[in-house]
């Protein structure tokens, strides 16, 4: 892995990271549309607008850091790709927009017609945004977008067979991996019925999603074949299989009602899908423009990725700490119902913040030291971990003792 390789894979990481999480958040408001009528839709929609409150603004960190990093990185494939992708970046933009206005006035709502108005706004929201982001992907990995200020074909850029294909399996992924997830907090909510009613969902969503993205190589081989070729036979090859693997095994987990190790095949399974194309299409970002020529200068290189770490150790702390208050249940609006026991068998009770403290010092100027000092690819790559290694050690020594109190009071509370 070489320097200029690197902000590039934050990108992808953040682009893993904003598919699953907020692509979970446009599949809520999807079911949404389709929860029917009655008193039971009425429990769907509430119960997949709760199970999101507490985290639908924070997944689009992950859309703000992909563009930032791009745009910063590699100023002329971002500028190319901005420009010819306009009219999809565009609709996205305006559904993350509406989703978000939508989702706020949902609270406002005083009537039944003013409530199945705004749900509508959500669900329509919800579909055309993960369709345009992933028509936009699909136009960058057919190569439709050449190098120059809207040098591309407007309209053909992202309305073409490879773009549909994946816009179309963007949304089928969001409505899956919201499935799992929505099941999955209905069993920790005590709701039987809503977890029946998404987990059938989530297997029928499932099922279509992964016929989508079988069914999809055939464009693939048509539309894009050096793509094709590349993620079937070349470099791509083991992610393909990893991708089909954890989304078997997440419909294998889903049918046994694993939810919870089910999220994280799920993701696994989109972020393989992620890493196959990023490894079929290097070392080309553009067409005619690779990505060692596409990049900065090493200076603003090593900048980002020291900010992109610097940045880490607080954003990381701060969600982590987010979503484990909300899969533990203490941002439900109504009592969980589970046992709040298991969450006392905390990492941080166990901790040693002096060792800890040392270790991420050590990590910090070590990858300070191979990102900087060193030339070879394999010293970047060992700075990149050791960064890593100071954000996890550095979370552990600094976190905040009240959280393992807080454990140890939910135990004693359980037990009165």
């Amino acid at each position: 892995m070489h320097l200029y390789d690197v902000p590039l894979l934050f990108a992808l990481i953040g682009l893993v990271l904003y598919t699953v999480l907020a692509g979970a958040d446009f599949g809520a408001g999807l079911w949404q549309l389709f929860a029917g009528r009655g008193p039971k839709s009425v429990r769907v929609r509430d119960h997949a607008h709760d199970s999101m409150a507490a985290v639908w603004e924070a997944n689009h960190v992950w859309l703000i850091f992909v563009l930032t990093v791009v745009w910063t990185a590699y100023p002329g494939a971002f500028g190319s790709i901005a420009s010819t992708l306009s009219i999809p970046l565009f609709i996205a933009a305006v559904g993350i927009i509406f989703r978000g206005g939508a989702y706020a006035l949902r609270a406002g709502t005083s009537t039944p017609r003013e409530l199945r108005a705004i749900d509508t706004v959500t669900a329509v929201a919800s579909i055309i945004t993960p369709f345009a982001l992933g028509a936009a992907v699909g136009g960058i990995a057919s190569g439709r977008v050449p190098v120059g200020n809207a040098a591309g074909h407007l309209a053909s850029s992202w309305l073409n067979p490879t773009s549909i294909l994946i816009g179309v399996l963007a949304v089928a992924t969001a409505a899956y991996l919201a499935a799992v997830y929505l099941a999955a907090d209905a069993v920790r909510l005590g709701k039987p019925d809503l977890e029946r009613h998404f987990r059938a969902r989530a297997l029928g969503a499932g099922i279509v999603a992964g016929a989508i993205a079988l069914g999809g190589l055939a464009v693939l081989h048509s539309d894009a074949h050096s793509l094709y070729h590349d993620l079937v036979e070349g470099a791509g090859r083991p992610a393909l299989v990893v991708s089909i693997l954890a989304g078997l095994t997440t419909l294998a987990l889903v049918w046994r009602h694993g939810y919870e190790p089910a999220r994280y095949s799920a993701a696994a399974a989109v972020a393989a899908i992620i890493a196959g194309w990023a490894l079929a299409q290097k070392p080309i970002f553009l067409p005619g423009l690779t990505i060692e020529q596409a990049a900065a200068p090493d200076d603003t290189l090593i900048t980002i990725v020291i900010a992109v770490i610097c940045g880490a150790a607080i954003l990381f702390p701060s969600l982590a700490l987010l979503f484990r208050l909300v899969l533990g249940g203490r941002l439900d609006y109504a009592p969980a119902a589970v046992s709040s026991a298991g969450q006392g068998r905390s990492v941080l009770s166990a901790s040693a913040p002096g060792v800890l403290a040392r270790s991420a010092g050590a990590c910090f100027v070590a990858g300070l030291g191979f990102l900087t000092a060193a030339e070879a690819g394999w010293t970047h790559a060992l700075g990149i971990v050791s960064l890593f290694g100071f954000i996890i050690l550095g979370f552990l020594a600094v976190a905040p003792s009240e959280l393992a109190r807080g454990d140890s009071e939910d135990q004693r509370v359980t037990k009165l």
